[in-house]
């Protein structure tokens, strides 16, 4: 075989080399990025608000920790108690490993739920609870970001004559903010220690 055939066939490997090493990269590329969008969470926790300890908090305050969060308000006469119950009783089964989970009870309710409101409801539950409140505005804008509902109901049976309709479910974030799951009102607190206790 002379010089210029061994020449031409190498140049011909090399070809169908470059060839095979551009396609793995453009498959390598499609195929990772389906799974990115996928392990993207849906949204972040985003607040700057009231702690009943009169502290400002924001989510970075708990940077590092899972965040359980539920919206409600101290005058709720069933909901709110039943589901922060819960909370309180998942955060007793996880033991040692509650330093890793955050608790936050976030009001719907500024008008009435002052800081000194919620430190007088929250540690009713759980010492580790952090109560949330701001003004109307903030409040507003919290609940555009994670994203929930909740509207004032005039009820002339109800404390101050209106009593409040709102998100039922119990969020979980993980230690970036990001939004993982929630479970329903009315979810059993061994069945949300469970799925605690595999992802943390």
């Amino acid at each position: 075989m002379s010089l210029a055939s061994v020449r031409r066939i190498l140049w011909v490997l090399a070809g169908v080399a470059a060839l095979a090493l551009a396609w793995l990269l453009l498959w390598s590329d499609f195929r990772t990025a389906p799974d990115q969008a996928r392990e993207e969470p849906p949204f972040y926790a985003d607040f700057e608000l009231t702690g009943h300890d009169g502290v400002v908090r924001t989510e970075d305050d708990f940077a590092g920790r899972w965040m359980l969060v539920f919206f409600g308000f101290t005058n709720c006469p069933d909901i709110c108690p039943t589901t922060l119950s819960e909370v309180a009783s998942v955060m007793d089964g996880l033991g040692d490993e509650s330093a890793k989970v955050q608790p936050i009870f976030i009001s719907v309710d500024p008008e009435r739920d002052t800081p000194g409101a919620l430190a007088e409801y929250v540690p009713l539950f759980d010492a580790g609870i952090i109560g949330l409140t701001g003004t109307p505005e903030q409040i507003a804008a919290t609940s555009e970001t994670f994203p929930i509902f909740y509207e004032r109901i005039e009820q002339a049976s109800a404390p101050d004559g209106y009593t409040m309709n709102h998100t039922s479910h119990l969020f979980l974030f993980d230690p970036a903010a990001g939004f993982v799951d929630s479970w329903p009102y009315g979810t059993p607190a061994e069945e949300i220690l469970a799925d605690l206790q595999e992802r943390i």
